[in-house]
């Protein structure tokens, strides 16, 4: 007895029963398991606490009114199991090892939540998935393909998949595809680490990246033991003096539409990326990311095609369906594919097969064409409801980058700066917008003598008359934007996504956002 002149074994058996007793109610073939659930989750949850002895088998299952049967296997499965503890005549105690975790399921998902207006880039419009085409291929494939489908698939990916792929790529970017070279990926994000942990094999410790340019690339080497060397960025592509002066071989680029300044890479900037790779025994790392999405004309081929011995080729569905698919493709030299190959089979051995089956179908059927056209109808008007929304409610603004993907550079007058004013303004009154400097990496890409970020509009698909260490350009893309203006040339600059948002909303969110600033 205790001082109190409770029994604690009694006590036990009190608030045993008291959380066993609805396991009781259960259906007689169900109620085995959830008298042991009830148990276990009392234990983890603490009610019953470490050291706590409970009541024997027999006078549990007396006050639950159940077989003692039921109680003695309850007991005998939590004690193999570690929740509880049993000697001989010592009787049944709970266990000290059991750590409860914390039962919670926190969405992580990358969002502007409470937000009147998102102007964050890198988001198509999801509304745009063709659920119907989709499910039509989803039951199609489930009904013709074979058991032995199922099992584990050739980590490269499905061979009609990559047959599909391949002769999509050739047709729409110009790539000399291969099937055999094809890897089939969960997205850029794999393809990156996958070329990431092959190059450190091989001794690579850092690759180049565009500064500005995508903030993930830096976590994504990093997490496969590959540093990064920012590599700034001039009015036709990246700079190749500091490309050649930062001694790493390799470097990762976004020629046919860079993130995030909106730029494409000059005919004569190509070639001396190429030279620069084959000067030093390194590659090319492409990634196209939006390259299908160019409105003022046809979209340049990409730069694999000039030397695929050299340019390892990376592209995906998530600006053209959806990023939640996780589906993209890597395209390697024959002289990278064997590890590449290897080193996805060690990762996940391989992509989702009725994934795979899903969307040869919906390319082989012209499902993924249709797609594509239709997103670019979409996202051509709201790209130039977005110019036509600027222009009016920011008089001077200037525009760069060419007229192609789901984002756009705008250069406010300085009158609206300086820019940390104008951001804290527009967020007050809920407007979601990053500038261009937000995509500096930690070094602050400069302009070789000029220590600034690579100026809006020059570059050659603007007009700009070249300042690369190459002069002027050559490319046919050449030609001036639509909206200039002295004042534009400093002040706030932003880097606007369009893509996910309706026409409606675009002109709502650039009125508010103007409201703000003139606040």
């Amino acid at each position: 007895m205790t001082s109190s002149g409770t029994n604690p074994a009694t006590a036990a058996g009190t608030a045993a029963w008291e959380l066993l007793l609805p396991a009781a109610s259960a259906p007689a073939r169900a109620r085995g398991r959830t008298l042991q659930a009830a148990l276990r989750e009392a234990v983890r949850s603490g009610r019953l606490s470490p050291g706590t002895r409970l009541p024997s088998s027999r006078d549990l299952a007396a006050d639950l009114g159940v077989s003692r049967g039921l109680v003695t296997e309850a007991y005998e499965q939590l004690t193999a199991e570690g929740y509880l503890r049993s000697g001989r005549g010592a009787g049944t105690w709970v266990g000290g090892s059991v750590r409860a975790a914390r039962t919670r399921a926190r969405d992580l998902a990358p969002g502007t939540p409470g937000t009147r207006a998102d102007f964050v880039a890198g988001t198509p419009d999801l509304s745009l998935f063709p659920r119907a085409a989709w499910a039509a291929a989803h039951r199609a494939v489930l009904a013709d393909l074979p058991h032995q489908a199922l099992g584990y698939p050739d980590p490269r990916g499905l061979p009609h998949l990559r047959a599909a792929l391949a002769e999509l790529l050739a047709r729409r970017r110009g790539v000399v595809a291969d099937p055999e070279r094809l890897v089939v990926v969960s997205g850029v994000a794999q393809a990156t680490c996958l070329l990431g942990s092959v190059l450190h094999a091989r001794g690579t410790r850092a690759v180049g990246v565009e500064d500005p340019g995508s903030p993930q690339h830096t976590s994504l080497y990093a997490s496969v033991g590959v540093g990064t060397v920012p590599l700034p960025l001039d009015g036709e592509g990246p700079a190749l003096g500091p490309l050649h002066e930062s001694g790493v071989r390799a470097v990762v680029t976004t020629p046919s539409h860079q993130f995030p300044t909106g730029i494409a890479c000059s005919a004569r900037r190509r070639t001396g990326l190429l030279d620069w790779a084959r000067s030093v025994d390194g590659i090319v790392f492409e990634d196209d990311y939006d390259g299908d999405f160019r409105y003022d004309r046809a979209p340049v081929g990409a730069l694999q095609g000039l030397d695929p011995e050299r340019v390892v080729y990376a592209g995906s569905v998530s600006k053209s369906l959806a990023p939640g698919l996780r589906l993209g493709w890597l395209l390697v030299p024959d002289s990278l594919a064997d590890e590449v190959v290897e080193r996805k089979r060690t990762m996940d051995l391989g992509h989702p097969t009725v994934d795979q089956a899903l969307f040869a179908r919906f390319v082989e059927r012209g499902d993924y064409d249709r797609q594509l056209r239709r997103c670019q109808r979409a996202y051509r008007e709201r790209r130039d409801t977005l110019v036509a929304a600027l222009e009016e409610c920011f008089p001077g603004v200037r525009l760069s980058g060419i007229a192609a993907g789901l984002h756009l550079i705008a250069a406010l007058p300085r009158r609206y700066g300086p820019e940390e004013r104008f951001l804290a303004r527009v967020g007050g009154a809920g407007v979601a917008v990053r500038s261009l400097a937000s995509y500096a990496h930690a070094r602050a890409g400069a302009v070789p003598g000029t220590g600034e970020l690579p100026a809006p509009g020059g570059g050659p698909d603007e007009g700009g008359g070249g300042g690369g260490a190459d002069g002027g350009s050559t490319d046919d893309d050449a030609r001036p934007s639509r909206a200039s203006g002295a004042e534009g040339d400093a002040g706030v600059r932003l880097v606007l996504g369009y893509a996910h948002l309706p026409p409606a909303r675009i002109r709502a969110g650039v009125r508010l956002m103007a409201e703000a600033a003139r606040a």
